[in-house]
């Protein structure tokens, strides 16, 4: 008698079988390997300075390979040093005074992001996301255990979400609101005012606001950062801040990040960060130090070059049919709509979603850009002009030359 079939074993758990792939980090990935193969692709997928890390950053590092007191196992919240400059270089620039106690150093934003979701998230709990969202929002939510609820806006109000619509997705299992300003993808900026107004209705309903504010130096033209908990001081006690040093200082691979919150919280995400991967590089952190302590010259010099590559990009793509495309005033990234070339037939295609349109890019004129659907908006492009001038105009203008054969 034979003995009976083993039922089908899983071999992925089923929450990390759920996360998806960043796709972000995919599409660049993908422009990588084929620039590696010889075909000149433009890759406008990730969201990474073109320049280097300034050099005085980069002294500190090398300093701290040679001193063996960086050779060993330190605190797993964060360099003592690191901790006191960061929540100096907080209120430097944010205006919110806090103190060591309350600064977790993380490896990278991401990090900071899923480990403060861990530690306020119970199952169940219902996080606002406004959308469009950076891919790793949700993903962390749901890693954490809580349930992302999406409250969509669009380029009619400047990617910006109301009161009104955050008030109609409350529920009573709704425990955090996420507040990006400036945005990653759309590069939208709340007002102060309309900033106040979020900050001041989440107190009101006791709700934890998570905000990441990993752009803040990078604003343009009239706009201006605004800080939730230095506006809203009575939301304090329950503000997450999110920051690092990735984006300001060109160092993504440095992987630096850093929580600011209650005391309580910073405790228990410093005991998961304990277990999960102990402290961050300290030849990193040196370098982090030294870039949060130093000047704020070389990000100036480095927004200049953004301002000018935003202007540009934002020309270029507005001369296409089809395409409309708000004027960002942050971050580095503009976030048109292409819902006016769904359907239309380009050589010989009839790109029905954002998705089947990037891949028709790519394939046709070699340039990366990443879709809509990564972002939980369909019908939309997102281009980094985190990227050097020349690469930018040309590969603006290959998907000018592409899309202006668009046929009805």
């Amino acid at each position: 008698m034979s003995a009976a079939t083993p039922p089908t074993e899983r071999r992925v758990s089923a929450r990390v079988g759920a996360i998806s792939e960043s796709a972000t980090l995919a599409v660049d990935a993908k422009a990588k390997a084929l620039k590696a193969a010889g075909r000149p692709v433009i890759g406008f997928g990730a969201g990474e300075p073109d320049f280097p890390t300034p050099d005085y950053i980069v002294q500190a590092a090398i300093e701290a390979c040679a001193n063996p007191k960086y050779h060993r196992y330190t605190p797993a919240g964060g360099l003592p040093e690191l901790k006191n400059a960061i929540a100096a270089k907080t209120l430097r620039d944010s205006g919110y005074e806090v103190d060591a106690s309350q600064v977790l150093v993380t490896n990278g934003g991401k990090q900071a992001i899923y480990e403060a979701f861990a530690a306020i998230l119970d199952p169940g709990d219902e996080v606002i996301v406004p959308a469009p969202y950076w891919t790793t929002y949700p993903e962390s939510i749901r890693l954490a255990g809580g349930v992302p609820v999406e409250v969509v806006s669009d380029e009619t109000t400047g990617y910006r979400v109301s009161v009104e619509q955050l008030e109609a997705a409350r529920t009573e299992r709704t425990k955090v609101v996420l507040f990006v300003s400036p945005s990653n993808p759309t590069g939208a900026v709340y007002s102060e005012a309309d900033a106040e107004a979020i900050g001041r209705w989440a107190h009101e309903h006791g709700l934890w606001v998570l905000t990441d504010e990993i752009y803040e130096h990078l604003v343009y033209g009239d706009a201006s950062f605004t800080s939730l908990p230095a506006i809203v001081p009575e939301l304090r006690d329950k503000c997450i801040v999110v920051n690092g040093v990735a984006k300001t200082y060109a160092m993504t691979g440095w992987r630096v990040g850093w929580i600011v919150g209650p005391r309580d919280v910073v405790k228990a995400a410093t005991n998961l960060q304990s277990h999960a991967t102990s402290n961050v590089s300290n030849v990193a952190q040196m370098a982090a130090l030294a870039a949060v302590s130093g000047s704020l010259d070389a990000v100036e010099e480095m927004k200049t070059a953004f301002d000018r590559r935003r202007r540009t990009i934002v020309r270029m793509l507005s001369e296409i049919d089809g395409v409309v495309c708000p004027t960002p005033e942050g971050a580095f990234y503009v976030y048109p709509s292409v819902k006016g070339l769904l359907g239309k037939e380009i050589r010989g295609k009839r790109p029905q979603t954002s998705v089947e349109l990037a891949a028709l890019i790519l394939e046709e004129v070699e340039v990366a850009v990443v879709p809509g659907e990564a972002f939980g908006t369909p019908g939309y492009l997102r281009l980094s002009y985190a990227l050097g001038d020349e690469d930018l105009v040309e590969g603006v203008s290959r998907l000018q030359k592409l899309l202006a054969e668009a046929r009805d």
